[in-house]
């Protein structure tokens, strides 16, 4: 008989706004570490300014590198080991040094586990059974597949990871696309069970495949159950039809992304693409809006009046119509649009003289979706931090993996 495991899943999404953090900002709130989870998937949205030098010439990573660092010091309070790098960027009163280093040894230093034991194929070579679910997930000693795309352009040296064994939370996964950066984290005891992590990206927007918008997506298995996490920005805008070209994104990321397969066996379950794992959550700056005039939309926010202003949300509409995210679901909204504010205010842009200009219909950009079994929502709310003109949005999940045999630990 099958046994199952449940874990709490904690999932944020942000557009920062193309702000980069200094080292006094404190993910704590966001983060929700009083209410710890078991696995945390963050992904951000506009960490770098959308430019030709970062779309086209090369990835500006020190954004990235700060966030880690701070999700680091929030997740591993109690044995916070700062990053080092040859050069390091601190605050005035040195609370935080953020490292001068690249992602990729910025990754390494968190990870508890050897990254090629995490993208490795655990399954058995050379032997073959029919329809047999089991026997994929039996070996106990992990096998390298040396053609695996890697998460990031990296290997880690022979030492293996560098990051202190006293660490609560371990990096799983970290990629950047331009402006769009998604995370994994795992508590430590848990990356054992993590085998075949394979990422895709996927560009979208102006520039195509060059991935000033577009989508990162995480792919695992854990335990025996096939996981896969997703984060996008979809194209903007506010006009009509706007909605048709982000339901396209949505359409063409899902036809797009192809997870490499690393199994050596021919009958492996370990999935190529999205919809075929066991459980998906999508987050990100969906960019859907809400189909009603600034001023309409502006008198219904003064009633808090969620419901009717929800009835119109883009997204809802077309998931009802079956146009888009067929098969998905969401939790109910009951907080207020997290998009657009002026900066540093709780005040939504276009409400004052000097911010007429930038002004958009406020709207319910940030959105957490899944699919899939033995998932079930606990919490979506927004967070309220002033420092984007995006709020943040966070979701809790349990989610119910079945397990390995306590003989089948990979080692």
């Amino acid at each position: 008989m099958s046994r199952f495991e449940i874990c709490g899943v904690f999932v944020a999404t942000w557009n920062v706004g193309r702000k980069s953090p200094d080292s006094e900002f404190n993910l704590d709130d966001i983060l929700q570490v009083s209410e710890e989870s078991d696995i945390y998937v963050l992904g951000f949205q506009e960490i770098v300014p959308l430019n030709a030098g970062n779309v086209l010439v090369i990835e500006d990573n020190e954004p990235a590198v700060k966030w880690l660092t701070l999700i680091n010091r929030s997740l591993n309070k109690a044995n916070f080991v700062p990053l080092r790098g040859p050069r390091s960027i601190g605050s005035p009163g040195g609370s935080l040094v953020f490292p001068k280093t690249s992602l990729r040894k910025a990754s390494k230093a968190l990870r508890t586990e050897n990254k090629q034991k995490l993208k490795s194929c655990n399954c058995p070579i050379g032997l073959e059974r029919k329809n047999s679910k089991e026997f994929c997930f039996r070996c106990p000693q992990s096998q390298t597949n040396e053609n695996d795309i890697s998460s990031e352009d990296d290997e880690d040296g022979p030492n293996g990871p560098s990051s202190a064994n006293s660490i609560k939370y371990s990096l799983v996964a970290s990629k950047q696309m331009v402006g769009i950066f998604l995370t994994v984290w795992m508590r430590k005891e848990l990356v054992q069970y993590v085998s075949h992590l394979r990422i895709s990206c996927v560009g979208r927007g102006i520039l195509g495949c060059l991935g000033n918008k577009g989508c990162i997506s995480v792919s695992m298995l854990f335990h025996k159950t096939t996981l896969c996490f997703l984060c996008s920005h979809l194209a903007s805008g506010e006009k009509e039809g706007d909605e048709l070209r982000r339901n396209s994104d949505v359409i063409e990321i899902l036809r797009n992304t192809q997870f490499p397969r690393i199994c050596k066996t021919s009958n492996s379950r370990v999935p190529e693409k999205i919809l075929d794992h066991d459980q998906v959550i999508w987050l990100g700056d969906l960019n859907y809006r809400i189909a009603l005039s600034y001023s309409d939309t502006g008198k219904l926010l003064k009633e808090k009046a969620w419901d009717t202003l929800y009835n119109n949300d883009q997204l809802k509409i077309e998931r009802e119509a079956g146009r888009v995210f067929k098969g998905w679901k969401e939790g109910k909204i009951y907080f207020a649009p997290t998009y657009k504010y002026s900066l540093n205010s709780d005040i939504y842009a276009g409400e004052t003289v000097e911010t007429k200009s930038k002004r958009r219909t406020p709207a319910w950009c940030d959105r957490i979706l899944w699919r899939g079994s033995e998932i079930y929502q606990l919490s979506y709310e927004r967070k309220e931090s002033r420092f984007s003109d995006h709020r943040p949005v966070c979701a809790t999940f349990w989610v119910s993996v079945e397990a390995m045999e306590d003989g089948s630990k990979r080692r």
